[in-house]
């Protein structure tokens, strides 16, 4: 697998930066911190775009130079008056969305204590979990004392604002890599699987009206007419205890292995953000492979679906599912310096110093990129080899539109080498390539505020298209399936399992 990803994806996404990093002491952000002067913020924008514009790979991987000032010039123009942090927020917030990368934006673990308290842990988050389902939004748990509010329902409106306005208005933020529609829209949903949950933090700051009493238009299932109920709003403290997972690490196993009967088996794997884990991932997958062979399965179900990156975790998969050494699909990692420019340092945090001079590690490529070399293993390109105890059952795959990082490269590597059936939705990610690798923590010196910004660009080969990953068994999941309690993706892998298996055929 493309090697840069093994230092990358889950420190970000699980916030496990945050203890490297510490408060800008130009900065203390609090309810009642004063405006932010129009002269600070665009002094702000100024670091930002010399950062961006020396130091981004995926800059101008979707936008033109002459597009990226326009971007530039919307941005400068929302600071033409002195303004609230949160609004400051949003605009940077638009801003990195403008760029068309899963890894450009202002995270929400990397900002400072200060900074996350002010805006991002509000009491009013909507008491429910969600989907957005041909946008439209749909209950998959009740967390109010509403009984009506069952899975599968519709909810309509909230405050008297559609929730495909609320939708379109967010989609601003969401961050993706090109044109993957899918992964914005996924961004934006509420399933518990993060500490801070993007549709939670950017509602009350794009709609503040909503607060802690939320008055919700909802079509439940079964019934012809429209409801209205009034449910109180849940706190932050509230949501983090209604996640399914938990962040303390005890070494517990992150995943877990089920045999439905002697044939089949079901593999879940909601992470690959083990960096800081004791647990060894590896032996987990030794053993459980030697137990599948041990067994006589026939059949293999991998989950991915909750996933959206992490470790290498898919090549030691892969090892585990062929006979032959499998080449990887060619991406180009490419940088946009050799050396950080001295007067950038001051703003920019990271894990590793050697990121800001990658001395001879890069070559020059053209007039804009150097190929880097610091993660080069093998003269003819990166290859996956076997590694036993070797599976040779079928194997299924569910995936969707959160794998945008490690499980994204993982889905489209084992769909090129014909491996596995890959079963659900189109991925997130992006074919022509996604940026990250290796980070610097972006601290704009004025207002506090923290940007992502990703190193290391992997630019394809190949043409291929603005998309991810299409699955090989395509299936729409409804809001009646939710309803039920059906999981219908779940159904069809195991269907295509059971159809895989010709001594099953016969009993079904």
């Amino acid at each position: 697998m493309i090697p840069w990803k093994k230092f990358c994806n889950g420190w970000l996404e699980r916030g496990l930066l945050v203890c490297l990093l510490v408060a800008p002491a130009a900065f203390a952000a609090t309810p009642a911190t004063p405006l932010l002067r129009s002269t600070d913020l665009q002094a702000d924008v100024d670091v930002l775009e010399r950062a961006y514009a020396e130091l981004h790979p995926g800059l101008y991987r979707y936008n033109t130079p002459a597009q990226m000032t326009e971007h530039y010039r919307v941005l400068r123009d929302k600071f033409d008056h002195d303004q609230p942090l949160a609004d400051a927020y949003l605009a940077f917030s638009e801003f990195a969305a403008t760029l068309q990368c899963g890894h450009t934006y202002a995270n929400f673990y990397n900002q400072s204590k200060a900074v996350r308290e002010a805006l991002l842990e509000n009491a009013n988050r909507v008491p429910f979990q969600f989907r957005w389902l041909e946008r439209r939004m749909v209950i998959t748990r009740n967390l109010s004392t509403e009984a009506s509010l069952v899975p599968g329902t519709q909810v309509l409106s909230i405050n008297g604002i559609a929730t495909e306005a609320i939708l379109a208005r967010l989609l601003t933020i969401a961050r993706a890599d090109g044109g993957n529609e899918a992964k914005r829209i996924a961004y934006l949903e509420v399933q518990g699987n993060d500490r801070y949950e993007a549709f939670d933090i950017y509602l009350p700051l794009f709609f503040p009206q909503i607060g802690s009493t939320q008055t919700l238009q909802v079509q439940v299932p079964g019934e012809t007419a429209a409801r209205t109920v009034t449910v109180p709003a849940l706190s932050y403290a509230q949501r983090l205890a209604a996640r399914p997972v938990s962040d303390e690490d005890d070494g517990a196993p992150a995943w877990t292995i089920r045999y439905r009967d002697d044939d089949i088996a079901v593999l879940d794997m909601p992470t690959w953000a083990l960096y800081d884990s004791p647990w060894d991932w590896k032996a987990f997958l030794q053993t459980n492979f030697a137990e599948l062979s041990r067994r006589g399965v026939r059949a293999l179900i991998i989950d991915l679906r909750r996933n959206e990156g992490g470790l290498s975790v898919g090549d030691e998969l892969l090892a585990h599912l062929i006979t032959e050494v499998l080449p990887v699909p060619g991406y180009q990692p490419r940088v946009r310096y050799r050396q950080v420019p001295a007067d950038l340092l001051p703003y920019l945090d990271t894990w590793d110093a050697s990121f800001k001079d990658w001395g001879d590690q890069v070559e020059p490529f053209d007039d804009r990129f150097f190929v880097l070399h610091r993660y080069d293993t093998a003269p003819g390109g990166e290859a996956i080899t076997p590694k036993a105890p070797y599976f040779n059952g079928k194997v299924f795959v569910l995936v969707g539109a959160t794998n945008s990082s490690a499980t994204f490269e993982f889905a489209i590597t084992a769909q090129r080498a014909k491996r596995v059936t890959l079963v659900g939705q189109p991925t997130g990610g992006n074919q022509r390539g996604i940026n990250g690798g290796a980070f610097f923590f972006l601290r704009l010196p004025k207002s506090g505020i923290e940007l992502d910004l990703p190193l290391i660009g992997q630019f394809s080969t190949v043409a291929r298209p603005d998309a991810g990953v299409t699955p090989d068994i395509v299936v729409a999941v409804r809001a009646d399936d939710i309803f039920a309690g059906h999981d219908a993706e779940m159904d069809a892998a195991l269907s295509a399992a059971n159809d895989a298996i010709p001594s099953r055929q016969t009993r079904r």
